[in-house]
C-alpha cells in the first residue's frame, strides 16, 4: 500500500530528509529478522550526502564563515559534491568540487548540470598533497568569501545524522531496532546513526561494514588500520580515523566483497524493484550478517545510499563489470 505525503514542502531544502524506509523482502526472509532501507535516494540531491551537505552549510553560516556571494569547496567522490551544489544553489553560492578522476562520468555530468566548478586530480594516497582533500583545502584557502567543507573531520556532519536520520528510524520503527549498520566514508553515517540510537536505546547494535581495501575492519576487530584487498565502490572505505569516527560507538564488524555487494544489488533490483549503487549492496550484505548475528526476530536497519542510475556507465554496465571481475547477471548478457 502507498503512503500519501501531505504536507507542501516550503523549500527545496525542506525535502532534505525524512525519507522513507523499505523492508527488503528477500534479506529479510533469509535471515528470519526484518531487514528494512533507508531511502536515502529520495533527498533532492540523490544521496544519503544532502544531509551532510546541510548541516555543514548551515554550520558555517552560523559560525559566520560564510556570507552571501560565497563559495562551498570541498574535496568528494562525488555525492558529497553534488548535496552541495544542491544546498549551495538554493541559498545562493558558488560550489567548486575537487574529485578524483576515477569516479562515474555519471557524477561528473550531474556536478556539471548543478553549475559546479569541477577540478579533476587523479587518485592518489592521503598523504600526497594532491589528494583531492588536500587540493579542495587549498582552494579554499586561496579565495576570499570561501569555505573549505571539510567533509571527513567536520563534525557537522555526523551531528546531521544524531538529530535527523537516527531519529527518522527510531520514529519509523517505534523503536523496535536492534541493529544497524552502514559502510563509512567520511563516518558521518554511521557515527551519528550510532551515537542517535544509542542515545534512546543502549543495547542496539552499531556494526560497521567495511569494503575490502578500507582499514577499519581490522582496526575495530583487532586495533590496527590495516587494508587488505581493494574495492570498487566510490564513497567508501577509509584509511584513517576521522573527526567524525572519533568516540564512534562500533559494536562489531563485517567486510564484504565487491562480488558480494554486486550480486545483492542486482537481487535487489530484479527481485525488489530498487535499482541501487554498490556501497547500498555493502550495506545490506552487512545487514544480513548483523542479522545471522542476531538471531531470528530481529529488526536491523541500513543505509540505501544512492540509485543506480549514478551508475549506468560503471555498475549497471556489463562491459565494465567484465573489466572488473565482478559477476555479469544472465539478464544483462549481451548488452555490452
Amino acid at each position: 500500500m502507498t503512503s500519501v505525503r501531505s504536507s507542501a514542502a516550503a523549500s527545496a531544502l525542506h525535502l532534505i530528509g525524512n525519507t522513507r524506509m523499505v523492508r527488503l523482502a528477500g534479506p529479510s526472509e533469509r535471515t528470519g529478522c526484518d531487514i528494512y532501507g533507508k531511502c536515502e535516494f529520495e533527498n533532492p540531491g540523490g544521496s544519503v550526502k544532502d544531509r551532510a551537505a546541510l548541516f555543514i552549510v548551515e554550520d558555517a553560516e552560523r559560525r559566520g564563515h560564510l556570507r552571501p556571494g560565497g563559495t562551498v569547496v570541498e574535496g568528494t567522490a562525488g555525492n558529497t559534491g553534488i548535496g552541495i551544489a544542491t544546498v549551495a544553489n538554493a541559498k545562493g553560492y558558488r560550489t567548486i568540487i575537487v574529485m578524483p578522476d576515477n569516479q562515474s562520468g555519471e557524477k561528473m555530468a550531474t556536478l556539471r548540470a548543478l553549475g559546479a566548478e569541477l577540478v579533476l586530480v587523479p587518485p592518489t594516497k592521503y598523504a600526497d598533497p594532491e589528494h583531492f582533500v588536500h587540493r579542495s583545502q587549498r582552494i579554499a584557502e586561496e579565495r576570499d568569501n570561501a569555505v573549505w567543507a571539510q567533509q571527513f573531520d567536520n563534525v557537522a556532519n555526523r551531528q546531521a545524522h544524531v538529530e535527523t536520520t537516527a531519529a527518522e528510524i527510531w520514529a519509523a520503527l517505534d523503536g523496535r531496532v536492534d541493529g544497524f549498520t552502514c559502510a563509512a566514508g567520511t563516518g558521518g553515517t554511521i557515527a551519528g546513526v550510532g551515537i542517535g540510537l544509542k542515545e534512546r536505546r543502549k543495547d542496539v547494535v552499531i556494526a560497521l561494514t567495511d569494503p575490502h581495501g578500507a582499514a577499519l575492519y581490522n582496526y575495530y576487530a583487532h586495533g590496527e588500520l590495516k587494508g587488505e584487498g581493494s574495492s570498487v565502490a566510490e564513497g567508501i572505505g577509509q584509511g584513517r580515523i576521522t573527526g567524525n569516527l572519533e568516540g564512534a560507538p562500533i559494536d562489531a564488524q563485517f567486510r564484504v566483497s565487491d562480488e558480494q555487494a554486486a550480486r545483492a544489488v542486482f537481487e535487489l533490483n530484479r527481485q525488489e524493484g530498487l535499482c541501487l549503487g554498490l556501497s547500498s549492496g555493502i550495506n545490506v550484505v552487512g545487514a544480513e550478517l548483523l542479522a545471522r548475528k542476531l538471531g531470528p526476530g530481529h529488526s536491523v536497519v541500513t543505509v540505501l545510499c544512492d540509485t543506480g542510475f549514478r551508475y549506468l556507465s560503471t555498475l549497471w554496465n556489463p562491459q565494465w563489470l567484465r573489466e572488473k571481475g565482478l559477476p555479469v547477471p544472465d539478464w544483462m548478457d549481451g548488452q555490452g
